[in-house]
């Protein structure tokens, strides 16, 4: 009875683990139309790209750019598309084996708990980093990633203009603290190059 009831608590978590990790794939993805065969219809086209600029008035210029001209936004977007991508593989794979271990009969009652314990810590983590990345996102930086292991929290923060200052390291380190149990010396900020 309390095997099932531990399964259907792991079935849960990875089930809130997978749905998670849709969300934010999908509020990554933007809002896209769907056409009649229910694919998503991507309005960019390869080679092409739009700069748009916000000028005083508040109306938006639209300036082409040739395909080189847009390298650096998409080596950044690429770079924070394929850390959240290597972030869940590795998650994805650890989950798996301690998944396995936790249902090996021939394993000792602590090894399973012990991976029991590791599973539900990588969802709360998981969980955290997604918070974490929202609200960085919501204060007005363009993107960001995070990472949380056992010795603190890493954020990876895309490059502003100005470059990050003080204050946004302050606001970020704010964020964090709020959202882990993590002291302001096991924060690392980072800014992209």
């Amino acid at each position: 009875m309390v095997i099932k009831r531990k399964s259907a608590v792991y079935s849960v978590i990875a089930l809130m683990l997978c749905v998670a990790a849709y969300l934010n794939w999908s509020y990554q993805r933007g809002d896209q139309p769907i056409n009649e065969a229910g694919e998503f219809e991507d309005p960019k086209i390869l080679g092409e790209s739009q700069l748009v600029d916000k000028t005083e008035s508040g109306q938006s210029d639209a300036v082409s750019l040739d395909p080189a001209g847009d390298q650096t936004a998409s080596a950044a977007s690429d770079y924070f598309s394929q850390a959240r991508l290597s972030r869940q593989k590795a998650r994805d794979e650890a989950v798996s084996i301690f998944k396995q271990t936790s249902e090996n009969q021939n394993a000792d009652q602590q090894s399973r708990e012990q991976a029991e314990a590791s599973i539900s810590a990588m969802a709360e983590n998981a969980l955290k980093e997604a918070r974490i990345e929202n609200l960085v996102v919501a204060k007005g930086y363009q993107d960001c990633v995070a990472f949380i292991n056992d010795d603190g929290v890493n954020v990876i923060v895309h490059k502003t203009e100005q470059g990050l200052q003080a204050e946004d390291a302050a606001k970020i380190r704010d964020i964090v603290i709020s959202e882990t149990e993590f002291a302001a010396d096991a924060i690392q900020i980072i800014e992209t190059a």
